[in-house]
């Protein structure tokens, strides 16, 4: 298991790729919606998506440094983001139509819940044994 410091400092990589990735997942979903091109929950759909891209690749080079082929941590990555997104769809139904909160503020409450599940799970699984994952 890493140590202390490296996981602290892996998260926080993490979470500066997640904040560029949740800029993209934020700006797609308001500009859907606030254009009436989308329903909310679709809206949020579109802009998960185009965040994973994004995340993705800068967390392939920038948080974990992986020496590992794509053909072993993109497959891994999408498997995450697929778990993940279907968590953030769930979260996102249950406060807009259970709680009726307001679309932005179901989002950052989904946001906040999937983020600890991607960094934990792109740690030990999908970019386990890379190079920053590693030490």
């Amino acid at each position: 298991m890493m140590a202390l410091r490296p996981l602290a400092i892996a998260f926080v990589r993490f979470s500066g790729v997640g904040a560029v990735a949740t800029a993209v997942h934020f700006g797609v979903l308001t500009l859907l919606v606030e254009a009436q091109m989308a329903a909310p929950l679709a809206a949020s759909l579109a802009g998960f998506v185009s965040g994973a891209l994004v995340a993705y690749v800068m967390n392939y080079y920038l948080t974990f440094g992986s020496d590992l082929p794509h053909r072993h941590t993109l497959w891994r990555f999408l498997v995450v983001a697929l778990v993940g997104m279907l968590l953030n769809m769930a979260l996102m139904a249950i406060m807009l139509n259970l709680a009726g909160a307001h679309y932005l503020f179901a989002q950052v409450m989904a946001t906040a819940v999937v983020l600890l599940w991607n960094f934990l799970m792109n740690l030990v699984w999908t970019f386990r044994g890379t190079a920053h994952a590693a030490r």
